[in-house]
C-alpha cells in the first residue's frame, strides 16, 4: 500500500464501472421484458444448472423512516408501516409466479436482504418474508445469509430475533461517526449505540459483520475522517466496505439537500483514501479489491487468498458463479446468459403483479462477445489474473488478437507498474489491485464505444 501515492490516486480519479456484472446495468434495454425472463427461467429449469448449481436469492425492501442526503438507492420515505404489509403481499405473489417457471425447492446458498432499511419491516413483517422464501426455496445449512442494518432501527433484541431467523450475516450503515458530518447527512446515530449493537452481534454469534463508510461527505475533512477511521479500528469489524461519495444531485433527488460548498475538495478526498488504506493495512485489514477489507480470518479474505472469490450484483462473494433471482421493485437478477431488472416504482411493480406477470422492465440477453469480456473482466475483478491458454480454450479464441487494441493499453499499463503482461498471461500487481476498475475498464467493449462516463462513480 505504500506505493500507493496521492498522485497515482489522482491520476485514476476518473469514473468507472464498479463491474458487478457485465455488461453494466446502464446497458439493459427495454426489449428485454417479462416474456423473455419466463423463457431463462424455463431453459434453467429444464438445463442440469438448476439440479447442480444453488441460486442466490435479492430481496429489495425500498422503505425508509428517514431520508439520508446523499443516499442514491431506490427507496420510499414512509412513516406508514402499513405500507410494508401490502408489499409483503406483492412480494409473495412475485415469488409465486417464479415458481410456475422454476423447480420447486430449488437450493439456496446466499441470500441478502437490501434497501432502503430492511429493518424497517417489524419483527413479524421479517419472519413472514423468510417464512414465504423458505416455502418456496430450501436454504441450505452453510450458506451466507445476511441483511442491511441501519442501526437506529435495532437493538440487542431484534438482533436476536434476526439470528433465530437464520441471518448470519450482518451489515451496518455507519458511513461517518462525526457529529458534524451525521447532521450535514441527515443521518445521526451515536458511536456508542453502533459499538453496542456490535457488541451483541458478536455475543450472538454472527459468522461475519460489515461495516459500511463512506468518504467525501459534506464537513468530512482528513482530520475528521482519521477519527472515524480510528473508531472502526476499535470496533472491529470483520469487513469494511469504503465507498467514494458521488454527488450527482441532477440524478439524485436526495443530493440536493447537500449544501456543495461543504463538500471536501478533490485533493482531500484523495488525502482520506490515502490515509483510510494506510489505517486499515495497520489495524491488519487484508484489501480484498475496490472498496472492500477484511479481517485475515473473515471468508471473504481466505477466498481471495484460495482464488476462490467471486462477484455479483452485491459485490464480492465466496459463493462460486450462480445465478441469481432478485425479488421486488428495482431488483437486478441474472439467469444464464441474461439480466433483468424490476420495475422501479410501486405502482408499476404492483401494476404488473395484478396482471399475473413477472414485473421485468428491462433487461439483456448476453451476446458471445460479451461473455466473452465478462469472464475476462470477472476474472480480473476476482482473481487479478487472465490465463490465455483456458481463456483460449474456453471460447476458442487467440486472446492476443481477439484483444489486439486492448493488449497495446495494457503495455502502457504495465509501464506504470500496474499489470505484468507475460506469455502466459495478465497479471495485476500488487499497486494495481487499488486500480482493478480501471484495468477492467479496457476490456469494456462499450465503454471504449462510448467515452460519457459520466454516470458512473469515480473508480477510486
Amino acid at each position: 500500500m505504500n506505493a500507493v501515492t496521492p498522485e497515482l490516486l489522482r491520476r485514476f480519479d476518473v469514473p468507472g464501472p464498479r463491474y458487478t456484472s457485465y455488461p453494466t446495468a446502464d446497458r439493459f434495454v427495454e426489449a428485454f421484458g417479462p416474456d423473455e425472463y419466463v423463457l431463462a427461467l424455463q431453459q434453467r429449469r429444464l438445463g442440469s444448472a438448476a439440479k447442480a448449481a444453488p441460486l442466490s436469492l435479492y430481496v429489495h425492501i425500498p422503505f425508509c423512516e428517514s431520508l439520508c442526503y446523499y443516499c442514491a438507492c431506490n427507496k420510499i420515505i414512509t412513516r406508514h408501516p402499513e405500507r410494508a404489509d401490502v408489499y409483503l403481499r406483492y412480494l409473495s405473489r412475485e415469488i409465486d409466479l417464479h415458481m410456475a417457471h422454476c423447480a420447486p425447492g430449488q437450493a439456496v446458498s446466499q441470500l441478502h436482504i437490501g434497501g432502503g432499511s430492511p429493518t424497517f419491516l417489524s419483527d413479524g413483517g421479517l419472519q413472514e418474508l423468510m417464512g414465504m422464501l423458505r416455502r418456496s426455496f430450501t436454504l441450505v445449512p452453510g450458506g451466507e445469509y445476511s441483511i442491511e442494518i441501519d442501526p437506529r432501527t435495532v437493538d440487542a433484541g431484534r438482533l436476536a430475533r434476526l439470528a433465530e431467523m437464520g441471518f448470519n450475516r450482518l451489515s451496518f450503515g455507519v458511513q461517518d461517526f462525526d457529529p458534524e458530518v451525521q447532521k450535514a447527512v441527515h443521518r445521526v446515530q451515536p458511536a456508542e449505540q453502533v459499538f453496542a449493537l456490535m457488541q451483541e452481534a458478536r455475543r450472538l454469534g454472527f459468522e461475519s459483520i460489515n461495516v459500511d463508510l463512506i468518504y467525501g461527505l459534506p464537513r468530512q475533512t482528513p482530520e475528521s475522517f482519521d477519527r472515524t477511521l480510528a473508531q472502526v479500528g476499535e470496533l472491529r469489524p470483520d469487513r469494511i466496505a469504503l465507498y467514494a461519495y458521488a454527488h450527482l444531485p441532477e440524478r439524485f433527488k436526495p443530493q440536493r439537500r447537500i449544501v456543495a460548498a461543504e463538500l471536501p475538495m478533490a485533493s482531500a478526498k484523495v488525502s482520506m483514501l490515502s490515509r483510510s488504506l494506510n489505517a486499515f493495512r495497520e489495524a491488519g485489514y487484508v484489501y480484498v479489491g475496490m472498496d472492500h477489507f477484511a479481517l485475515p480470518g473473515d471468508a471473504l479474505a481466505v477466498a481471495k487468498r484460495q482464488g476462490r472469490l467471486h462477484r455479483n450484483f452485491q459485490g464480492y462473494s465466496t459463493q462460486p458463479d450462480c445465478d441469481l433471482i432478485g425479488l421486488g421493485v428495482s431488483a437486478i437478477g441474472r439467469v444464464g446468459a441474461t439480466y433483468s431488472q424490476n420495475a422501479k416504482t410501486l405502482d408499476e411493480y404492483y401494476d404488473f403483479i395484478n396482471q399475473g406477470r413477472l414485473p421485468v422492465v428491462r433487461g439483456l440477453a448476453l451476446t458471445r462477445d460479451d461473455l466473452v469480456r465478462r469472464s475476462v473482466i470477472m476474472a480480473l475483478m476476482c482473481q487479478g489474473e487472465v490465463l490465455f491458454e483456458p481463456m483460449e480454450q474456453s471460447w476458442l479464441i487467440d486472446f492476443r488478437r481477439y484483444f489486439a487494441a486492448e493488449m497495446e493499453v495494457l503495455e502502457g499499463m504495465a509501464e506504470q507498474g500496474l499489470v505484468t503482461v507475460g506469455d502466459d498471461g495478465i497479471s495485476v500487481t500488487g499497486m494495481g489491485w487499488f486500480f482493478v476498475r480501471g484495468v477492467a475498464m479496457v476490456f469494456d467493449r462499450y465503454l471504449q464505444a462510448d467515452r460519457n462516463r459520466v454516470r458512473f462513480s469515480r473508480i477510486i
